[in-house]
C-alpha cells in the first residue's frame, strides 16, 4: 500500500459488506472519518463502530458532510437507486463531492450516472474492484479507475488506503468497461478450470497431480491458484465469489458487448454454464463438485 493522504478526509461509504467492510476498516486505519449507511447487507460493523464510524438510516445522511462518497454495491440498479431515490445521495450531495463507485456496473449506466452527478455539482469517479474479500481486508485490493486525469491524481493517495494496484483505464466508465473485460476473462478461466478438475476426477487422475502438471504449464495462474485450495481440501473460502455474481458480471459483459457489436461466442458459453446452476448462491470453486456429480 502506499502512503495516505496528509489531512484525513470526511468520507461517507453505501455498502459494508463482503467487500466494502474491508475497504472500510483501512480507511479508518489511515485516519480517515467514516459515516456508512445501516443496511441488512452490511458485514457485522462493531469493529467500525469501534473505531469511530458512524451510522446512518439513509444515503442522504451519509452524504452530508462528507468529501468523498464511496459505493460498494452490487451493479447498477442499485448504484441508482443509492443515488437518486429522494434520500438517495444526491439529495444530500454537497458541490464539488467526489463519489467514487467500486461496484460492477454496466459501463453505459455509468456513463448516464456521472452526468447526473456532475449536474448536481458532484464529480465522478467508477474504480471497480478486483481481488477477494481476504485482499479487501488486507487493504490489497486492484482498482481499474475511469475518471479525468485531475480528480484520479487528487484520489489517488485515498484509494491507495485501501488498494495495492491502482490503474487509471481512462476517462469516465473506462473503469468499469475494463473490470468486465477482466471478469469476463477470470471467470471464463474458472469455468474452463472447473470442468478440467471435475474431468479429471471421473477418470481417477489424482488431485495433487492435476495441480502439479497444470500448474507447471498452460494452465498455471491466478485463477488457478484461488482454486487450489478447493481442489486440494475442499475450502472455498479464499475465492468467496458468488455463482450468482458471476451470472451477474457476465450478463453486464453481454449487454456491452451488444452495446459495441463485437463476438461473444465464448461467453455465451461460459454465462449458461453459471446461470444454469440452481444453487446460485454457491461460491465459485464449488462449480467444481457440481459438474463431478453431473452424468
Amino acid at each position: 500500500m502506499q502512503s495516505t493522504t496528509e489531512t484525513p478526509r470526511r468520507i461517507g461509504m453505501v455498502g459494508v459488506g463482503l467487500m466494502g467492510h474491508g475497504i472500510a476498516r483501512n480507511l479508518l486505519k489511515a485516519g480517515h472519518s467514516l459515516i456508512f449507511l445501516d443496511h441488512p447487507g452490511n458485514q457485522p460493523v462493531d469493529d467500525l463502530l469501534a473505531a469511530g464510524a458512524e451510522s446512518r438510516a439513509s444515503a442522504r445522511e451519509v452524504a452530508q458532510g462528507a468529501e468523498v462518497v464511496l459505493l460498494c454495491v452490487t451493479g447498477s440498479p442499485q448504484v441508482e437507486a443509492v443515488l437518486f431515490s429522494p434520500d438517495g445521495v444526491l439529495a444530500g450531495l454537497a458541490p464539488e463531492t467526489a463519489v467514487v463507485d467500486c461496484s460492477t456496473a454496466l459501463p453505459s449506466s455509468t456513463a448516464k450516472v456521472a452526468a447526473r452527478v456532475e449536474a448536481a455539482g458532484g464529480r465522478f469517479m467508477d474504480a471497480a474492484m478486483t481481488r477477494t474479500p481476504k485482499e479487501a481486508e488486507e487493504g490489497r485490493l486492484n482498482l481499474i479507475v475511469g475518471a479525468p486525469q485531475a480528480l484520479f491524481d487528487e484520489l489517488r493517495p485515498l484509494l491507495a488506503c485501501f488498494a495495492e494496484n491502482i490503474a487509471h483505464a481512462g476517462e469516465v466508465s473506462a473503469g468499469h468497461t475494463l473490470k468486465l473485460l477482466h471478469n469476463f476473462v477470470s471467470l471464463g478461466f474458472a469455468a474452463v478450470l472447473a470442468e478440467a478438475a471435475a474431468a479429471s476426477r471421473r477418470s481417477g487422475i489424482d488431485d495433487a497431480a492435476f495441480l502439479e502438471v497444470l500448474g507447471k504449464g498452460g494452465g498455471g495462474g491466478v485463477v488457478l491458484e484461488r482454486l487450489r485450495p478447493f481442489i486440494e481440501s475442499g475450502d472455498a473460502s479464499g475465492f468467496r465469489f458468488s455463482v450468482a455474481n458471476a451470472s451477474k458480471d457476465l450478463g453486464y459483459y453481454h449487454a456491452m458487448t451488444d452495446e459495441l457489436g463485437v463476438a461473444r461466442g465464448v461467453a455465451e458459453a461460459v454465462h449458461a454454464l453459471y446461470s444454469g446452476v440452481e444453487d446460485q448462491g454457491m461460491a465459485v470453486p464449488e462449480l467444481i463438485g457440481l459438474l463431478e456429480k453431473r452424468s
